[in-house]
C-alpha cells in the first residue's frame, strides 16, 4: 500500500471520507473506478487520487455516485454527520 506523499489539499471536503469509506470496505481505487464507470462517471486513476487527496474539485454527479457506491450518505461525505 502506498502512503500519501502530499499534504491534503483544500479543494473538497469529501476526499478523506471517500478514502476512509473505500478502505473500510476493502475496496481498491481500481475497483471504485470501475463502479464509477458503471454509474456513468468517467474518471481516471489520477483524478480519483487527486479527489481523495482533496486537490481536485468534486462535481455533484460524482458526489452522488460516490455516496451510492460506498453506501454512505452525501451528508456523511461532506461532514454533516
Amino acid at each position: 500500500m502506498r502512503l500519501r506523499k502530499q499534504v491534503l489539499g483544500t479543494r473538497n471536503m469529501v476526499g478523506l471520507r471517500v478514502e476512509t469509506a473505500r478502505k473500510n470496505q476493502g475496496m481498491k481505487q481500481k475497483e471504485l473506478l470501475a463502479q464509477l464507470q458503471v454509474n456513468g462517471i468517467n474518471m481516471n486513476a489520477s483524478s480519483l487520487s487527486k479527489l481523495e487527496g482533496q486537490i481536485r474539485y468534486v462535481t455533484d454527479y460524482e458526489l452522488n455516485a460516490l455516496a451510492d457506491i460506498l453506501s454512505v450518505s452525501v451528508d456523511w461525505l461532506i461532514g454533516r454527520r
